[in-house]
């Protein structure tokens, strides 16, 4: 089953989450690079990766958000009750993902390095642009901050539905 449906969210749906859910836990491991400044094996060999892993986030994110859009109809059916905080939650959960990648280009551009990801160059070397770099680095870092809060929010409500309500939520993505 490739498309959503009311009982339960289809392939494309389930690879898109599950999939992102690994590269976000990956992109994680860039918190490492905060200890001995990433002199360590987690900075040396998974955060290297972080620029890469990025920019194919951004690209996920926006496929993802057309696929969301698309099956829009076909969604499975919310609770009247929270059905406006579960799409609130969403809509952060979904902004955070594509704000980490677009700050962090900001930066890298601003910055004068150009974006470079799995070997190809995308925007080239170029001058300082202070603008960019300054939103880039002033709002990565908090912004990942609130994206490790979402993410662990919605494991936690995504459990507490499974677990304690017991109203079979999790398994519609599983």
């Amino acid at each position: 089953m490739t498309n959503d449906t009311p009982q339960r969210y289809g392939s494309i749906s389930r690879i898109f989450h599950w999939g992102m859910a690994l590269l976000i836990l990956w992109q994680g491991m860039k918190f490492f690079d905060r200890i001995n400044e990433g002199e360590h094996w987690v900075g040396q060999n998974l955060a290297s990766w972080h620029v890469s892993i990025g920019a194919l986030l951004l690209l996920l994110i926006v496929l993802r958000i057309f696929w969301a859009a698309s099956q829009k109809n076909n969604r499975p059916v919310q609770d009247p009750a929270t059905a406006t905080l579960v799409k609130s939650g969403h809509f952060l959960l979904y902004a955070c993902i594509l704000l980490m990648p677009v700050t962090g280009i900001l930066y890298l551009v601003g910055a004068g390095y150009g974006l470079n990801a799995f070997g190809m160059q995308l925007i080239a070397e170029g001058p300082e642009i202070p603008w960019m770099s300054g939103i880039g680095s002033t709002l990565h870092s908090p912004l990942a901050w609130l994206l490790l809060i979402m993410i662990v929010g919605h494991i936690g409500i995504a459990l507490i539905h499974q677990f304690v309500k017991k109203d079979d939520v999790l398994s519609r993505m599983l």
